[in-house]
């Protein structure tokens, strides 16, 4: 970290009334973003997240073509927040409006990508399921957080502290975008030739009606990353407020089933077929006005939509990068691809991966 940068975030501490707070570095993800830990003199503990703006490309304007979009690059293109504090301001302040458990902000510069906030603590539900803890319970109460979530339409734009963040739409172009992802990494990673023209076509074609029905059917909230890793359990909370969410500043309005299969195909733990199958019956048994086939159709097609997209961008392109810890989640990626794919709905895509991406390119 430079001076200069580290010189900002100790003078922002200092005016937000931090300054004398101790500070601790935390573990980070696969994101340009910092965390410390910030302990108080009365024993408080604080979060202070650093995103640094000039480190990720530029977000989607509001009303942006797809052309400016993809000119501008993948964060505009796919709708991803970059990072961006005002998006995690305004979000947070909303699902707190909810009665839902998002972290308190106390200090924020947009221009500077800095934020104080609440500590929601070491209860990610990875880890307490690691350690023993039964699933079950878990995953009942963030089942019930998305029914609760989607029970009333978002609003267009998000306002919280004089700051606003309008809330996009996962659409075509943005699912079309990261699906691709698959085909620009995969062969690079795998060993394969570049997919070829008549591939390529053939891709869009056979995705094409996947990604126009994830659009159609975007309606609600959604926080885009929706699992194990980024949810905390806060017994000592009620009802769905004992479920804390993080790294949801990439919300978007999207498909009701988008936040599940995160959930409940996650690529970083098992999740079994049992229990995916029966959070979807407790979900669809709380929003009962939708219909029960045309989700499960749309869950199975954009489920695998996105494990195309973990495969390529999140996978393949990190290994590629130097992150080889990133090989260990893969085949279970697979698994969820392949599970999707035996949907009848699906065929022309099973056959696709089966032509061009034989068994032993499949890690």
């Amino acid at each position: 970290m430079s001076s200069e940068r580290e010189a900002l975030k100790a003078e922002f501490l200092r005016a937000a009334g931090f300054g004398a707070a101790r500070r601790q570095l935390f573990d980070g993800d696969a994101s340009t973003r910092v965390f410390e830990r910030l302990h108080l003199g009365d024993g408080t503990v604080l979060f202070f997240m650093d995103q640094p703006p000039a480190l990720e490309t530029t977000i989607c304007p509001p009303g942006a073509t797809e052309a400016e979009r993809i000119a501008l690059g993948y964060n505009a293109a796919a709708r991803l927040a970059a990072g961006s504090v005002a998006a995690f301001v305004t979000i947070a302040d909303y699902l707190r409006s909810r009665g839902l458990s998002a972290p308190k902000v106390y200090a924020h510069d947009v221009a500077a990508g800095l934020v104080v906030l609440e500590d929601l603590g070491d209860g990610l539900f990875a880890s307490l399921i690691a350690g023993g803890m039964d699933e079950r319970p878990l995953y009942e109460a963030a089942t019930d957080v998305q029914a609760a979530l989607q029970a009333e339409a978002p609003p267009a734009v998000l306002r919280a502290d004089g700051l606003e963040w309008p809330l996009l739409t996962y659409d075509t172009l943005a699912l079309k975008i990261a699906t691709d992802t698959f085909l620009e990494w995969w062969p690079k990673f795998a060993g394969l030739p570049a997919f070829g023209p008549a591939a390529t076509a053939e891709w869009d074609a056979l995705w094409a009606p996947v990604w126009v029905r994830g659009e159609a059917g975007a309606s609600v909230f959604t926080h885009r990353d929706y699992h194990a890793r980024n949810l905390l359990w806060l017994p000592e909370r009620a009802g769905v407020a004992r479920v804390g969410m993080v790294d949801f500043q990439d919300a978007l309005r999207a498909h009701p089933a988008w936040d599940l299969l995160h959930l409940l195909q996650d690529a970083r733990r098992d999740v079994s077929a049992e229990l995916e199958a029966a959070m979807l019956e407790r979900f669809l048994a709380a929003r009962a006005e939708l219909d029960r086939e045309a989700f499960l159709a749309d869950y199975r097609a954009l489920a695998a939509s996105n494990a195309a997209r973990i495969l390529g961008r999140v996978f393949a392109r990190q290994v590629l990068l130097g992150r080889p810890q990133y090989r260990a989640y893969m085949p279970r990626t697979w698994r969820y691809l392949e599970r999707n794919l035996l949907d009848p709905a699906l065929a022309g895509l099973k056959a696709w991966f089966d032509r061009h991406v034989p068994p032993e390119a499949r890690a």
